[in-house]
């Protein structure tokens, strides 16, 4: 006797398939024969890479309304610097998705580009585009595996090899002056400046060296001096909700961060009021916000676990606080990412949770 295979129902199964315009009883079920992972999540390298370049996109449209096409400039010159190296190191690869449309080399230049000065000449923020990608990335190995972030590497770079154009700061304006350009811009390599550009202090520089506090709603506004991404920590801060939100990066880097500066700084302002400024100065000057939700939540560069997470935050924190108050610079943002990120290995080995059933 031979017995004809019912079809089977069962609502948890993966492999049956049953037409919605047909009765479930009588369609024959279809055998789908796939191999793991059953559940492909849609948060590939690729669809975070572009979220993250989505999310900067109204921190570079506020830098282009300070600065004027001069920002414009400076971040066509970055991400075509870092295009270059990528660009070149895919011709001698094979990928399945190439470098060039994950967008990594563009979230790279343009991270770089607002981390300068709106008056640095254009061969030396194309140089830095290079270095990142260059020195930052690819003499690493490639993406996934570079130690420091890139676009900080490229900063660091330019910062000690050309410190007077890293330190020139450029007044802010509004749409008015848009194409105004800020410095000398089109100067040629290794030439002698053409322009005697107009100058501004930066908040920091103005409170570590004049005793100037910048008024807190100047700073939420970006209305002041500095480099492209100071333009707006309001924005900024957005943009890592967002972020955070769509579980793009991990919320414990950037709060641990700003609340390890807000408690320092609260000590500091307790201890001595007449001459120190409030928290919320620290937390909304400079790149500290800029660094905080998208440089140093870079997932290659900072630690896996939770517990690291904080670890790797509280000790930016300080890094930051002992620099602004007690280093011979106004800012330490980069530093202290890049010393970190130095330090995750280690975060990385002694904030392991201890496994189930050991002592």
């Amino acid at each position: 006797m031979v017995f004809a295979p019912q079809p089977m129902v069962n609502s948890y199964s993966p492999t049956l398939n049953f037409s919605e315009n047909e009765n479930m009883n009588t369609q024959q079920p279809k055998l789908l024969l796939t191999t793991s992972p059953f559940l492909k999540p849609r948060q590939d390298t690729r669809f975070i890479m572009w979220q993250v370049n989505l999310a900067l996109l109204p921190v570079a449209l506020a830098a282009i309304y300070y600065f004027g096409v001069s920002a414009i400039l400076i971040i066509v010159a970055c991400v075509a610097g870092a295009l270059l190296p990528e660009w070149l190191h895919s011709r001698f690869q094979s990928a399945a998705i190439s470098p060039l449309k994950d967008g990594t080399a563009l979230i790279t230049g343009l991270l770089l580009a607002l981390t300068l000065p709106p008056s640095i000449p254009l061969w030396m923020a194309f140089l830095g585009g290079v270095s990142a990608i260059g020195i930052g990335k690819l003499l690493f190995g490639g993406i996934g595996y570079n130690a420091f972030n890139p676009a900080l590497v490229g900063r660091a770079i330019l910062q000690a090899a050309f410190p007077q154009a890293m330190t020139t700061w450029a007044p802010h304006t509004d749409l008015n002056g848009f194409s105004v350009l800020r410095g000398d811009l089109f100067a040629l390599p290794f030439a002698q400046r053409s322009v005697d550009a107009v100058t501004e202090a930066t908040p920091l520089a103005k409170m570590k060296f004049d005793a100037m506090i910048t008024a807190l709603p100047d700073l939420l506004r970006g209305s002041t001096a500095g480099s492209l991404g100071e333009t707006s920590a309001l924005i900024i801060l957005l943009a890592g909700v967002y972020l955070a939100s769509r579980r793009i990066l991990s919320w414990r880097i950037p709060v641990s961060i700003l609340a390890t500066v807000f408690v320092l700084a609260g000590v500091t302002y307790w201890l001595a009021p007449d001459t120190q400024p409030q928290p919320l100065f620290h937390l909304f000057s400079g790149g500290l916000m800029l660094g905080a939700v998208f440089m140093a939540t870079d997932p290659v560069t900072s630690p896996i676990t939770q517990r690291g997470c904080v670890i790797f935050g509280i000790g930016i924190g300080v890094i930051v606080m002992v620099i602004r108050l007690f280093g011979g610079l106004p800012e330490g943002v980069m530093y202290s990412i890049l010393i970190m990120n130095a330090m995750t290995p280690l975060i990385d080995r002694v904030a392991q949770p201890r496994i189930y059933g050991t002592e």
